[in-house]
């Protein structure tokens, strides 16, 4: 686990079918730690989990439930997730405690729904960093560059172009994602690449 910007920790599971890594995040926040979409943690990141404390565990859609089971376990922090995507989580294992609604702060960062891979697929902005933490609504491959999943595992592929075209407009600087290499500089600039290339 490393710290990728202040307060905000990292820590990485290479998936070999996908070729780039699955991220998941610890973050500081006087008001609580959050956890967002943790992945296979090692020794010493689950360590670090519990001895730093989490206070909630959030989850960015259906799909990244990832090992947030053994989180809520060694750390008793209570899990969340957009009720839309609520379902399928359980059915993945996940033991779901709280809603994520858009809007809602959390430590820091606004909730915001950027529905299309998933229908509760969300982000988390602070805009006062310009900083977004994403989970599938983009991801971070090529590195340097971002782009979307492919269309076969979206469940309505305009929709999503539209809540990326949306995230777009927001003042954005850095975008740590949760599949690929986080973008540290200029990720608007990214954003407005990726959506400049969507079809008309």
């Amino acid at each position: 686990m490393r710290e990728i910007v202040e307060g905000i920790f990292i820590w990485s599971w290479f998936s070999a079918p996908h070729g780039y890594e699955f991220n998941g995040y610890l973050i500081h926040h006087p008001e609580g730690n959050l956890c967002v979409d943790p992945v296979e943690p090692s020794a010493d990141a689950l360590a670090r989990l519990e001895r730093e404390g989490v206070a909630r565990i959030v989850l960015t859609n259906r799909n990244h439930v990832r090992k947030a089971a053994l989180v809520r376990e060694r750390t008793g922090a209570p899990i969340a997730i957009h009720p839309a995507d609520a379902a399928y989580a359980r059915e993945q294992g996940a033991t779901i405690d709280a809603d994520l609604v858009p809007g809602e702060r959390i430590s820091g960062f606004t909730v915001v729904g950027v529905p299309g891979k998933s229908p509760g697929e969300v982000v988390l902005h602070c805009p006062r960093r310009r900083l977004l933490i994403v989970g599938d609504a983009v991801i971070g491959n090529p590195p340097g560059q971002l782009s979307l999943l492919r269309e076969k595992v979206m469940d309505d592929p305009p929709r999503l172009r539209a809540s990326v075209a949306a995230l777009a407009a927001l003042e954005v600087e850095v975008l740590l994602p949760g599949d690929g290499v986080p973008i540290l500089r200029e990720a608007g600039a990214r954003l407005r690449e990726l959506v400049s290339s969507f079809p008309a």
